[in-house]
């Protein structure tokens, strides 16, 4: 079975799960966040991410955040599910369900905290694959699960059918490139940060998928859409002027600073679930001034 080229392009969004007073999912403002983005260019949604709070949501909670967000968009762009657990059997339960209330692709992670060695890894996700016909795309982000996807084990994973694309947030350019050189063209390179779009672009990736999208969609995705059309002076001057405010949404852990970034620009989203606490002060402002950058 020949792969898809390019199952997923342009720019996705991490978005955010909006929480009301009461510490409930706010699905009114999920709405508004669903609009946002569909009147601004956004390429595609990615709902149950690490930028979601998944760890503190409820399985009840995050079917039903899936299953709303997928109503809400209605086909007009793609809408990718997180589906990942550090239990194998539970990533393909979640995989079952997702595809069944409609979503359009998966991602999922590395299975955090186990620290699988190369076989478990490679199980992980061919077992995932197994339970599912949607597209998966993997996602490497050592920095938050403790473990990484090892380059012979990637190159295996990237033969199923079904496995079409890495997020890839390690950080690390040099394993981004050999992800481009060992995967081809049948399969998607995402990048997993916003500070690093361009260079995973000029790799052959094909868009990202973003926290910054959540305050500024619009200009991520002309960041991708200008380098795939080929002007690349648009997309790294777009990169370069946004780096301050890249770098201020990550100034404490994420979600926090983007949470508090959407309130500041009249989007109210609530606060973070516990353990994610409020953000220090001198961290507001210098978010704040950074969104003038969007203004």
């Amino acid at each position: 079975m020949k792969k898809p080229l390019r199952t997923f392009s342009g720019s996705y969004v991490a978005l955010v799960t909006p929480f009301d007073h009461s510490d409930k999912v706010d699905f009114s403002m999920l709405d508004r966040l669903i609009d946002f983005h569909l009147e601004n260019g956004t390429d595609g949604i990615v709902a149950l991410g690490t930028t979601a709070e998944t760890p503190t949501l409820s399985d009840e909670e995050k079917n039903a955040v899936a299953q709303h967000v997928i109503r809400r968009v209605g086909g007009r762009i793609p809408v990718i599910v997180g589906a990942g657990s550090n239990s194998t059997l539970h990533a393909a339960e979640l995989a079952r369900r997702y595809e069944d209330l409609g979503a359009d692709g998966l991602l999922v992670v590395t299975p955090y905290y186990n620290k699988a060695n190369k076989s478990g890894m490679r199980a992980h996700f061919e077992t995932v694959a197994q339970a599912t016909s949607l597209p998966i795309i993997l996602y490497n982000v050592p920095g938050r699960t403790g473990c990484s996807i090892s380059i012979d084990v990637l190159t295996e994973l990237a033969k199923v059918p079904n496995i079409t694309g890495i997020k890839e947030a390690s950080g690390n350019i040099s394993y981004a490139a050999q992800c481009a050189r060992l995967v081809g063209d049948g399969f998607c390179l995402l990048s997993g940060n916003d500070d690093s779009i361009v260079p995973l672009l000029s790799l052959g990736g094909s868009g990202v998928i973003s926290v910054l999208a959540n305050v500024a969609p619009r200009q991520t995705h002309d960041i991708v859409a200008s380098y795939l059309a080929g002007d690349v002076s648009r997309a790294r001057n777009l990169q370069l002027s946004l780096l301050p405010l890249i770098d201020a949404l990550f100034i404490e852990t994420n979600p926090v600073p983007v949470k508090r970034a959407m309130e500041l620009i009249g989007l109210p989203c609530g606060a973070c679930r516990l353990p994610l606490g409020p953000m220090a002060q001198s961290s507001v402002d210098v978010l704040t001034r950074s969104l003038s950058l969007i203004r």
